[in-house]
């Protein structure tokens, strides 16, 4: 896919691999509409970025009616859209289920999960009504497809999206709408400041390195551009995939050793 030129909506704009995939897609020439629950992080955004070809929109993701008001405001300021990145996550505190809030719960599955639906949803006439090629990208976890303790209910939602991405490829795949399913493993990025979990660990475990923000957006965007369906991010993803495959009891015995010091 050719990208320059497009109409792209990005949620979580304003940090992380949100940030970097406004940054990036802005200096390959697309328009970017830049979503976030965070007036302060785009405000940031739009300071630092300087470019005529960004606005700027205060969206909880969580909220139905908040994405719906959206859609009236977009409409105003372009007239299709090409390219939707669910970008926007949180992740749950490190405790397992039966600690959890219900308001947890529904908040992580609202935002991971409801809310990239709802915003497919009301912006599918807009993307099957024009006979040029668009893309729906919903980025996932590795924890959508091998369970990490404590995170029971951010891998439940991330799973979810992981299947309905799948899905929309199926009830796409005849139609000018691609689909892409993002599986990245840890980034190097403040997603536990931005769900407000705190995480306190006794000594770094991991034998991956993280993917920056800036490497792993680039890695979505060339995804994009090359009209992939599945994308795992990270040689912890990579590898985390291939162990689950070959004996999922050693691989989650494994992790939950690897992670028995994250409180």
């Amino acid at each position: 896919m050719n990208i320059i030129g497009k109409n792209v909506i990005v949620t979580g704009a304003g940090s992380g691999v949100g940030r970097e995939l406004t940054r990036q897609m802005l200096e390959k020439g697309c328009n970017v509409a830049a979503i976030d629950i965070n007036p302060d992080s785009l405000k940031k955004l739009k300071d630092e970025l300087c470019f005529d070809n960004l606005n700027t929109y205060v969206v909880d993701m969580g909220n139905e009616d908040s994405i719906k008001e959206f859609r009236k405001k977009y409409k105003t300021d372009y007239t299709d859209v090409d390219i939707i990145i669910n970008n926007a996550g949180i992740i749950q505190p490190f405790v397992t289920v039966d600690k959890l809030d219900d308001s947890i719960i529904n908040k992580v599955m609202n935002v991971n999960f409801f809310g990239p639906v709802n915003l497919i949803r009301y912006f599918m006439e807009d993307l099957t009504n024009d006979k040029s090629e668009q893309y729906i990208v919903n980025v996932s976890s590795m924890g959508g497809f091998f369970p990490f303790p404590g995170q029971t209910i951010y891998g439940a939602s991330k799973a979810a999206l992981k299947i309905f991405t799948e899905g929309l490829y199926s009830e796409l795949k005849e139609t000018n709408v691609k689909v892409m399913i993002v599986l990245p493993g840890a980034m190097d990025t403040n997603i536990t400041a931005n769900s407000n979990v705190s995480v306190n660990t006794s000594k770094e475990e991991s034998n991956f390195k993280m993917l920056s923000a800036a490497d792993a957006a680039a890695e979505i965007i060339r995804g994009i551009e090359n009209n992939k369906f599945k994308l795992f991010l990270g040689n912890d993803s990579k590898f985390l995939r291939f162990l689950y495959k070959i004996n999922s009891k050693f691989a989650i015995g494994y992790i939950n050793k690897k992670m028995s010091n994250i409180k």
